[in-house]
């Protein structure tokens, strides 16, 4: 076999692995953007709701003519 025919072979089997590992990465990032996708980017549904809810009450402007 002639170094040209072994660096064309090596160079083969190499893209080969390349490519299963580019697959791999890929199912990775898609499987990891579901797991985040599940948690519903924050949306606050149920009775537990946190964070901030708006009040009417305590962010009522009617305050804003009062004379001295």
């Amino acid at each position: 076999m002639t170094p040209r025919e072994a660096a064309e072979q090596e160079a083969k089997e190499t893209y080969v692995r390349f490519l299963g590992w580019c697959k791999k990465g890929t199912w990775v990032i898609i499987a990891g953007l579901l797991a985040v996708a599940s948690c519903n980017f924050g949306v606050e549904d149920g009775p537990s709701k946190t964070g901030s809810q708006y009040n009417g009450e305590q962010y009522n402007p009617s305050n804003l003519k009062v004379e001295k």
